[in-house]
C-alpha cells in the first residue's frame, strides 16, 4: 500500500489493490509526485486509520510495517504519531533524502536504529538502499513471527469493534462523543481528532470501561474528523469514525446607523452572546458604491 502526503495525506493504493510485483511496479511508474508541506505526523495517523485496516487489505495475522520516506523536517508532531503506531506493535522504518532531519528520523523509527534509519543526499541514491532494506525487512518479519504467538484474534466484527458513534452537545468549542462498546471490552480506547482541512492530530487515551468523552478547546466553525479505536493486548479493533462541525461564534445583529453629521455617525447593534469586546472597522466607500 502507498500514501503520499503534504498538508493532506492521500492514499494512492491500498494493501489489497495489487497482487503481483509487476502490478506494483507499473503503479509506481504511473505515480504523480505530490509536492507541498511536510505534515509527517498527520500522514502517520492517516496510515494507521486508513491504510492499516482490514477493509484496506490489512490482515490481523500479518506483521505491520511502515516505511516513511521524507525529504524534509515535519511541520507537526511526528514523534507523537509515530509513538502511537509503535505502541500498537507497528514497526517504522525512516528513510531521509536531502533536507530530512536525521534526529527526527531517529525519533520516529523503531529500534534498533542501525537497522531502521537511513539517510541519503539525493533521490538517485535511494537505489543503493534497496538490497539492504529488503534483507532487513524480510529478516525482521521472520523474527517477529517466531516471537509472537499464533493465537491473535482475527475477528474484527462486533466482538472487537465498537458501534454507533454519536456526536452531540456541539458548541463552538466542544462536542460530546458516545459509542456502544464491543462485545469483548477493550483494554483502552484511543480517540483521535483533527480539523478535516489539515491540522495537528490530537488524541486522548481512555480506559476500556469508558464509552463517552467530551472534546473541548476546539476551534469554532471548523469541521473535525473523529476516530475511536479499541485497543487490545495483541490487536487493534476496527475504528469508528465521525465528522462534525463546531458551531460558529455568535454574531452581532441588527446594525443600525443614526445621528449622522458631516464627520460622525452613531452605530448600534444587538449584542453577540459571549463577546467580550467588539472591533469596529470603517472605510470610505469606493466611488459609485452605496454610502
Amino acid at each position: 500500500g502507498l500514501s503520499q502526503y503534504s498538508s493532506d495525506p492521500r492514499t494512492e493504493w491500498d494493501l489489497s489493490a495489487y497482487s503481483t510485483r509487476d502490478q506494483v511496479l507499473e503503479a509506481m511508474r504511473n505515480l504523480r509526485y505530490k509536492g507541498g508541506n511536510t505534515f509527517t505526523g498527520l500522514a502517520l495517523t492517516h496510515v494507521l486509520e486508513q491504510n492499516l485496516k482490514p477493509d484496506a487489505g490489512a490482515r490481523l495475522e500479518a506483521e505491520k510495517l511502515v516505511i516513511l520516506l521524507t525529504d524534509g523536517k515535519s511541520q507537526d508532531d511526528a514523534n507523537l504519531a509515530a509513538q502511537t503506531l509503535k505502541n500498537l506493535g507497528i514497526e517504522i522504518f525512516a528513510i531521509g533524502v536531502k533536507n530530512a532531519d536525521e534526529a527526527e528520523l531517529k525519533q520516529v523509527a523503531s529500534e534498533p536504529l542501525e537497522l531502521t534509519v537511513y539517510n541519503v543526499l539525493d533521490f538517485p541514491l535511494l537505489s543503493s538502499l534497496v538490497g539492504k532494506l529488503t534483507r532487513v525487512l524480510c529478516t525482521r518479519i521472520k523474527e517477529k513471527r517466531h516471537k509472537e504467538s499464533a493465537d491473535i484474534p482475527v475477528n474484527t466484527g462486533p466482538q472487537l469493534s465498537p458501534t454507533d458513534l454519536k456526536i452531540s452537545s456541539v458548541t463552538s468549542k466542544s462536542m460530546h462523543l458516545t459509542w456502544s462498546p464491543p462485545l469483548r471490552p477493550p483494554k483502552k480506547y484511543r480517540i483521535v481528532y483533527y480539523p478535516s482541512k489539515g491540522g495537528i492530530p490530537k488524541e486522548v487515551i481512555l480506559d476500556g470501561a469508558v464509552s463517552s468523552l467530551r472534546l473541548s478547546n476546539l476551534t469554532s466553525h471548523t469541521e473535525y474528523l473523529v476516530s475511536v479505536f479499541p485497543i487490545y493486548d495483541t490487536v487493534v479493533g476496527d475504528g469508528l469514525r465521525g465528522v462534525t462541525s463546531t458551531l460558529p461564534l455568535s454574531s452581532p445583529r441588527s446594525l443600525r446607523v443614526s445621528e449622522l453629521s458631516h464627520n460622525s455617525i452613531r452605530l448600534s447593534w444587538k449584542a453577540a452572546q459571549g463577546a467580550t469586546q467588539y472591533l469596529v472597522l470603517c472605510s470610505v466607500a469606493p466611488d459609485g458604491a452605496e454610502d
